[in-house]
């Protein structure tokens, strides 16, 4: 077994009406379907949609890092 990790990074947009806790959340979940071994995530942007002057939708670019492995 190697004493070292190698990992790649993945960059997605999760969006949420209800908060960026959930936007992130959303994201990783469908991040979790199609990639494996998935260890940590970065926020690199949050923005949102406003309508009638209150937050409508809430959207957070997040880079998500997961673990190369040789099986």
């Amino acid at each position: 077994m190697s004493e070292h990790h190698t990992y790649k990074k993945v960059e997605l947009v999760g969006s949420s009406p209800v908060s960026i806790e959930e936007a992130i959340s959303n994201a990783l979940a469908e991040a979790s379907k199609s990639l494996q071994l998935t260890e940590w995530f970065e926020v690199v942007e949050t923005r949102g949609h406003i309508q009638d002057g209150k937050v409508a939708h809430y959207q957070v670019t997040i880079k998500v890092g997961f673990r190369i492995t040789n099986s």
